[in-house]
């Protein structure tokens, strides 16, 4: 089920998004939004791996051995 949503911007951005949908070959606004949402979602998942190798790294971390470890 789709829901629609409508947004404001200044005609300069609204620019933008009109050339991010020509030159990306995008079949509408909606499509570059719903790409632009994903892109971000993933930029946070890589940021939460990275960050939790860090933590890794320096020895931050629980080694679970069962279950009940979890709670």
């Amino acid at each position: 089920m789709r829901t629609t949503l409508n947004i404001s911007m200044p005609p300069s951005l609204k620019e933008k998004v009109n050339n991010l949908i020509k030159n990306n070959d995008y079949a509408s606004v909606s499509e570059l939004f719903r790409d632009a949402i994903r892109a971000l979602e993933d930029q946070k998942l890589v940021e939460d791996i990275i960050e939790s190798e860090r933590d890794f790294t320096i020895g931050r971390f629980k080694r679970l051995r069962s279950l009940k470890d979890l709670m």
